[in-house]
């Protein structure tokens, strides 16, 4: 029979460090000795209803659950270097959770950090909350199902992504990333998607200036614009926009189609610039 640790506080130096298939219920890792590390190197553990203060507590951890639970922002850097875990149900503040992890499952979670996810690769979110300036830096083969989201720098150098029905209000989302698809959501934010390669925007709403320049291989299908613009600077882009653009610039190649423009602008481009831009009914 699995050891069951409950209703136990620890504060020292790697309290659980190793803890091999165990369950570890109602449990305080907080107190005066200010110990790191508390579950360092665990393997097949599920953590549930526990309440977190101390830095480090899940680092190298392979097969684990942390469900019903907080760690706060004395918690840094909590989950590090771990695989094969399932985040449910969850309070997470922070700063630096999820770094390096390999086939996490987040899920009903509310989260502060930060720098939430980075360097990571097989990581699925749904039904979450996400506060974080630097979102999912580099990180690969990661998917995302009604997530609401507020950041800055977000998915930046990220590959292989798919996210669908989320609220994403960001700064420069996409920049760099590859492979990236957004289905009917919400995409706010400043000079979203420039340098990226394959990102694809799918009956989303976009909000905000100076959008998807130095762009390859760019498509939206079936969006809606605000507040957009100088749009599709340098861009290689096929759009069908069923709204208003406030203005596109200097698009490198591709159609976009609108229902209406405020203007089109061909201002002393750097490259040659051939895309085409259609008004519908014009």
């Amino acid at each position: 029979m699995n050891p069951i640790i409950e209703h136990k506080t620890f504060d020292e130096e790697r309290a659980l460090y190793h803890l091999v298939n165990a369950q570890v219920n109602h449990c305080t890792f907080a107190g005066p000795a200010d110990g790191e590390s508390v579950l360092k190197e665990c393997r097949n553990i599920s953590v549930d209803h526990c309440q977190f203060s101390l830095r480090y507590p899940l680092w190298h951890a392979q097969t684990f659950s942390l469900s019903h639970s907080v760690m706060d922002e004395l918690t840094r850097a909590s989950i590090w270097y771990s695989s094969n875990g399932n985040i449910s149900d969850s309070t997470i503040n922070g700063i630096k959770c999820l770094r390096e992890c390999d086939t996490v499952h987040v899920s009903s979670c509310h989260i502060a950090s930060p720098e939430f996810g980075w360097k990571c690769q097989n990581i699925s979110v749904e039904h979450s909350e996400i506060e974080s300036e630097y979102i999912f830096l580099d990180t690969k083969h990661l998917t995302i199902n009604d997530l609401k989201m507020k950041g800055k720098y977000s998915f930046q150098y990220t590959e292989d992504v798919h996210i669908k029905d989320s609220v994403l209000d960001t700064k420069d989302a996409f920049w760099h990333s590859k492979h990236v698809t957004v289905e009917n959501s919400i995409v706010k934010g400043e000079y979203l998607g420039w340098f990226s390669d394959g990102l694809t925007l799918i009956n989303c709403h976009i909000i905000g200036t100076q959008p998807l320049c130095y762009c390859k291989n760019l498509k939206l299908i079936h969006c809606t614009m605000e507040g957009t613009d100088l749009s599709f600077e340098y861009s290689d882009v096929e759009a069908d926009i069923s709204s208003h653009i406030l203005s596109v610039k200097n698009p490198k190649s591709g159609t976009i189609t609108a229902d209406s423009v405020g203007e089109i602008i061909w201002d002393d481009p750097v490259m040659p610039c051939q895309g085409k831009v259609i008004v519908r009914n014009r």
